[in-house]
C-alpha cells in the first residue's frame, strides 16, 4: 500500500482545509488509515485514526475541530481541519496499516511523502 496526500496550503488562524489521501495496491479491510504531523523543532504527532471498522480516535489537541473519514474502498482517507491555529502548521502524512485502534500513535508500515499545512495568525 502507497498512500499519497494532497490539499495541503496556507491558511488563516479560524480558516479550514481538507487534506486527501490516495492509497494505491492492496487495502486489508482490517487495515486501519491515519494522519500525523511533524513540525520544526517538535516531536511527530498522531492526528488522527480511522480503524477497520470505522472506529475514530483523536488527538486531544484536534479533537472537535478535525474529522477524519475514509470511503468503502479504504483507499481514499481524508482529514478535514477547521478552526484552524497557527500550532497546526506541519507537514501531514497520511498511513496505513494493521494496528490496535487504542491509540493514534502507531508505528505506521505504510506512510505517504506528506502534504504541508501553514497556519498564519
Amino acid at each position: 500500500a502507497e498512500p499519497v496526500e494532497s490539499g495541503g496550503d496556507s491558511r488563516q488562524a479560524g480558516g479550514s482545509l481538507k487534506l486527501s489521501c490516495v492509497i494505491s495496491g492492496s487495502v486489508l479491510s482490517s487495515y486501519c488509515s491515519g494522519w500525523f504531523r511533524r513540525a520544526p523543532g517538535k516531536e511527530r504527532e498522531g492526528v488522527a485514526l480511522i480503524t477497520g471498522n470505522g472506529k475514530t480516535l483523536y488527538a486531544d489537541s484536534v479533537k472537535g475541530r478535525f474529522t477524519i473519514s475514509r470511503e468503502n474502498d479504504k483507499k481514499n482517507v481524508y482529514l478535514q481541519m477547521d478552526s484552524l491555529k497557527p500550532e497546526d502548521t506541519g507537514m501531514y502524512y497520511c498511513a496505513t496499516d494493521w494496528c490496535w485502534g487504542n491509540s493514534v500513535d502507531v508505528e505506521w508500515k505504510h506512510v505517504g511523502q506528506g502534504t504541508q499545512v501553514t497556519v498564519s495568525s
